[in-house]
């Protein structure tokens, strides 16, 4: 199970890649094409054209990472495919992975402070 720190800037690539790329190819592609660098300190997340798959590229300190994870028998649940990338937080992340509906969860109420 991967657990980001709540602090990391997490973009997701909303059209799919092709998943023969590894992670220096995924790295670059981030960087070149969509503005973001894994090398700085962000995590992207590609998705495949069957909606099966996920690839997440991510810079930790010592070395680039590439977390890949199929799902059996379902789909993640991906933003529309248009040009370009959207953000997410952590616990978006963490809902992606498990195959949750990451994009229309409820928000949890905010609790108020004591005066």
């Amino acid at each position: 199970m991967l657990t980001p720190p709540a602090s990391l800037m997490i973009y997701v690539a909303t059209q799919p890649v092709d998943f023969r790329k590894g992670a220096d190819g995924l790295a670059l592609l981030a960087k070149e094409t969509l503005g973001h660098d894994p090398m700085k300190g962000v995590a992207v997340v590609f998705r495949a054209k069957r909606a099966d798959r996920v690839k997440i590229v991510v810079w930790d300190g010592g070395g680039l990472v590439m977390y890949w994870k199929r799902l059996d028998g379902s789909g993640f649940k991906w933003p529309p495919i248009v040009a370009g990338v959207m953000r997410m937080n952590a616990a978006q992340l963490s809902a992606l992975l498990a195959g949750m509906d990451w994009m229309h969860a409820p928000r949890i109420p905010q609790p108020k402070a004591l005066a």
